[in-house]
């Protein structure tokens, strides 16, 4: 009984560091200033909510504890976003219906990303310009093509490590042909 309580708490320390390092990666200033992502509370969510979906996504591809550290950090970020409802005064009755919508939002474009993914460069493309609206849409193309291929080169200790490869926005060209 007691070594499932240190497991337990092992696994919590786990997911707060990859939370951490998930809202180090969504916010770093490069997305917002060099591709356009909006530095709105909306903008924000859907940064945040981008690179949940290529994380949970690794996560659940990777062999056990993997699929079990992605629900974990799911339920975390959601965690968080009803702590920061409330912190922005959404009153208690109000919150829940608020949580289905960022709910439904957030699970809509995880399978919209996924399908993305599976369905190339232009259709990536669209829908992030559906969902992020970020001024340079091919460049986060690229960033997010190149998020998915540093991710998938991580072994699953590297995110136990709470290690996330994501990579720094600015060093995506902004424009195709760059170097």
């Amino acid at each position: 009984m007691i070594l499932g309580l240190f497991r337990r708490s092992s696994s919590e320390a786990v997911v707060q560091r990859l939370y951490a390092a998930l809202v180090a990666a969504s916010r770093q200033p490069s997305l917002y200033a060099d591709l356009g992502v909006p530095d709105t509370f909306e903008g924000r969510f859907e940064s945040l909510t981008l690179h949940a979906a290529l994380l949970v996504r690794r996560l659940q591809a990777c062999a056990a504890p993997g699929p079990q550290l992605a629900q974990d950090l799911t339920d975390t970020v959601f965690a968080h976003f009803d702590r920061t409802l409330r912190e922005m005064g959404v009153g208690d009755t109000t919150v829940p219906k608020r949580m289905r919508t960022l709910a439904e939002a957030f699970l809509g474009r995880s399978r919209a990303y996924e399908e993305a993914l599976r369905g190339g460069d232009e259709e990536l493309a669209a829908t992030l310009a559906r969902n992020v609206a970020a001024r340079d849409t091919p460049g986060l193309a690229r960033y997010v093509a190149a998020s998915v291929e540093a991710l998938a080169r991580q072994p699953l200790q590297g995110f136990i490590d709470g290690e996330l490869p994501f990579p720094n926005a600015s060093a995506v060209p902004a424009h195709a042909g760059q170097p």
